[in-house]
């Protein structure tokens, strides 16, 4: 993770460090450059390089030649290490460059000891931006080193601390006056994205107040939810609401998310963002763009979703595989991909919120229409939805139809604001009551393990027997039991009380079997 050119002992070997990107976790690699005499010409790179870090020959040599170098008649030989790792990715052209100027004597060996260097070249010594910088950056922070990359990726490079020497040049020529001390390049200044205004507000929705009662609470414990009902209830406007609502990031919380967009190659000009992430993936979507993974492992949209939400939207049209391989990371918080030749993790703590018709035709149980298939075209169609997916929903509720009446009248629902506030006062309430308990990583009760959730919700004797009578008439498994419980906890810190009642036990019931029992 750390970056510095050097000459070797005694031969023409020259090394630069840089990094392999691992899940969000920067891997060193040393790239060490060796030119010697040779019967013809030539320039080899080695140590598993993909398509992109091949063809960086062409572009080094045509980045060398336009800043006034050329490499001499030699074999050229570039090895990656260590050798066993996959290197990806075009951010090893600037390495490469830089270990060949040393070698040739174009600047002094130990001109960039001490940095860490990645960076694409153009073909006219341009630096072009790369994916990764903020996680390069962090990692040659611990190690107490500076960062070389392109210009473009310098704010977000700046956001790895003030402690970190960034030099973050334009052009090839530009880092060497730099580092000769000829012409200085600034250091970049971290940036930030302007607030997100103009938010769709919750007070749009007509009626509905199931649905934004229980909106409120899937926010304020950061639950899974599921909303059942007929085509035009407002079942997507009700999700795309969700985020305003949502308190914005925290400063850890922050880190990790603009990390796996860094990596994924979606920061959008290096600003950073505290409006949590929402995804919502079409249907169509392929296994591997929804938990990571192709060719070139990447995170997927659970990734890009962490510390956010995930909004599947008529859920049984996605395959019954893409759905079940959620299961995994909506209970572990991570997904993980494995190879022959590496295994990969990708943080994956996302908030499911998901949207179906009650059948094909999205008009079973509404009053007035019979489908001629009866109750079997609800019955196959909600069994697309496997039962462990839906085991792992704590919260599903029916959104009706809403009438004419409703639509015509003036819109009578909170607004966005108030409700905030209310969903960032149980947040705070559960974030110090799992730091005081040491539960480092919890910050909601959804997250929280089911040995905590226990000791936090402690129901009383009345409560306990109303949980258990339903938990044996509808057969609830144990994840469902807690899951019931971590309901029950939200609501009752949302309620402003210590203590777990009834009523806050029966209103958790009521959406966890609101549809297809436990």
């Amino acid at each position: 993770m750390l970056g510095f050119v050097r000459i070797g002992g005694g031969g023409m070997v020259t090394r630069v460090r840089t990094v392999a990107f691992r899940g969000i976790e920067a891997v060193p690699v040393d790239v060490q450059v060796q030119i010697a005499p040779g019967a013809l010409p030539s320039f080899v790179i080695v140590g598993l390089p993909d398509k992109a870090v091949k063809e960086s020959g062409e572009r080094v040599r045509a980045a060398l030649h336009a800043s006034g170098l050329s490499l001499p008649p030699k074999r050229i030989t570039i090895n990656l290490a260590p050798a066993d790792l996959p290197k990806e990715g075009s951010h090893y052209d600037l390495p490469i460059a830089l270990g060949l100027m040393a070698g040739i004597g174009a600047v002094p060996g130990d001109a960039f000891a001490g940095y860490l260097v990645i960076g694409e070249l153009g073909l006219d010594g341009r630096l072009a931006p790369v994916n990764g910088t903020l996680p390069a950056a962090i990692a040659a922070g611990a190690e107490g080193l500076g960062i070389i990359c392109p210009e473009p990726c310098g704010p977000e490079a700046a956001w790895a601390g003030e402690e970190i020497d960034i030099v973050a040049p334009e052009t090839l020529l530009a880092l060497v006056n730099h580092m000769a001390g000829h012409q200085l390049c600034a250091r970049p200044l971290p940036r930030r994205q302007p607030p997100r205004e103009g938010l769709p507000d919750l007070a749009d929705i007509r009626g509905q107040e199931v649905a934004r009662r229980a909106l409120e609470v899937a926010a304020a414990g950061g639950h899974n939810l599921l909303m059942i009902g007929p085509p035009g209830a407002g079942k997507s406007m009700l999700a795309t609401r969700l985020p305003s609502i949502l308190p914005a990031l925290d400063p850890r919380e922050l880190l990790d998310v603009s990390m796996i967009q860094s990596i994924a190659g979606e920061l959008d000009g290096g600003a950073l963002s505290d409006r949590r992430p929402f995804r919502a993936p079409h249907h169509s979507a392929s296994m591997a763009a929804l938990v990571g993974g192709g060719l070139k492992v990447r995170p997927g949209e659970v990734s890009l979703a962490h510390n956010g939400v995930l909004f599947l939207d008529e859920l049984p049209e996605f395959p019954p595989s893409v759905l079940d391989s959620l299961r995994q990371p909506m209970e572990a918080g991570e997904t993980v991909i494995a190879r022959a030749n590496a295994r990969v993790t990708f943080p994956a703590r996302f908030q499911l919120v998901a949207a179906m018709n009650p059948c094909k035709c999205g008009l079973a149980g509404t009053p007035g229409h019979t489908c001629r298939r009866g109750d079997a075209c609800a019955a196959d169609y909600q069994g697309r939805v496997s039962g462990p997916f839906l085991d792992r929903i704590d919260l599903r509720i029916d959104v009706p139809a809403v009438g004419a009446a409703e639509m015509i009248g003036p819109a009578t629902g909170e607004s966005s604001a108030r409700v905030a506030t209310r969903v960032a006062a149980a947040r705070r309430i559960q974030r110090m009551r799992y730091e005081r308990l040491g539960a480092m990583g919890v910050a909601t009760n959804a997250a929280a393990p089911a040995r905590l959730i226990d000791e936090v919700a402690a129901p009383d004797k009345e409560s306990q027997a109303l949980l258990l009578q339903a938990a044996e008439r509808f057969k609830l498994s144990a994840r469902a039991y807690h899951r019931v419980l971590k309901v029950a906890r939200t609501l009752a810190d949302l309620s402003g009380v210590e203590r777990v009642g009834r009523p806050h036990v029966a209103e958790a019931l009521s959406y966890r079997l609101g549809f297809g029992g436990g």
